[in-house]
């Protein structure tokens, strides 16, 4: 007799909102999912830092509008302390330096309040696996804070592309024909998985495209990967 296949782990989640009417509509939606396992709730950053220390989940979703402690200081303290911890934002469109800051403090990635039930759980699994999430419509204007806007003169000539003067890349920072693919993808908001399938390709192989990327732009998440390569003219938005 084979022994019967043990059940796949799921993942352990902690959700963070301080209002209990939100808190329990996403209780609701998450706890469908037979994929994730929801381990604590706080309504305060303060409690919930003293319970993922205590709790270690895998994935932190939390809300950045929390009174007192706010959301970008439980990112800081828990990547800190725990760095093995996701954390994934939940906000909405008028906190946009907000969510900048908490992506830069260690974020794994953002949603927007309304998101459906199934692009959370989506999201979730995405960043437990090491991914990065980006909404198209929040990235667009993440993107602004890393650019400088040129103001021409009334009688200069118009500015060549940025892609023009810029000193050409050593061969080994240059990205190949697959991984520009991916950066544009990356850049319309496409997650690892999505990309996968779009691609025909594992999400493993999309991960390690996604490594190459980081190291040849030399940046460290996806905002950033995107924000260079439209800096350098690499891709499009």
């Amino acid at each position: 007799m084979e022994p019967t296949p043990a059940p796949p782990t799921r993942i352990r989640v902690y959700v963070v909102e301080d209002q209990s009417k939100i808190l329990k509509n996403q209780l609701k939606l998450l706890e469908a999912s037979s994929d994730l396992e929801i381990i604590g709730t706080a309504l305060s950053g303060e409690t919930a830092l003293e319970d993922i220390r205590r709790l270690k989940p895998d994935v932190v979703l939390l809300d950045l509008g929390l009174p007192r402690m706010s959301g970008i200081d439980v990112t800081r303290a828990v990547k800190a302390e725990i760095p093995k911890v996701e954390i994934l934002i939940f906000t909405i469109f008028d906190e946009e330096d907000k969510v900048l800051e908490a992506v830069q403090a260690g974020a794994s990635g953002y949603l927007l309040k309304g998101t459906p039930a199934d692009k959370m759980v989506e999201a979730i699994k995405e960043v437990s696996q090491g991914g990065t999430v980006i909404q198209p419509s929040l990235a667009r204007r993440l993107l602004k804070h890393f650019r400088v806007p040129e103001v021409p003169s009334a009688d200069a000539a118009p500015a060549a592309p940025v892609a023009a003067t810029m000193p050409a890349e050593p061969e080994g920072k240059k990205l190949s024909a697959r991984e520009t693919e991916i950066l544009q993808l990356i850049a319309k908001g496409v997650s690892n998985s999505e990309a996968a399938t779009m691609l025909t390709l594992s999400k493993a192989t999309i991960r390690t495209h996604l490594e190459h990327i980081y190291r040849k732009l030399e940046v460290t998440n996806r905002v950033e990967a995107v924000t260079e390569g439209l800096r350098k003219g690499i891709i499009q938005m």
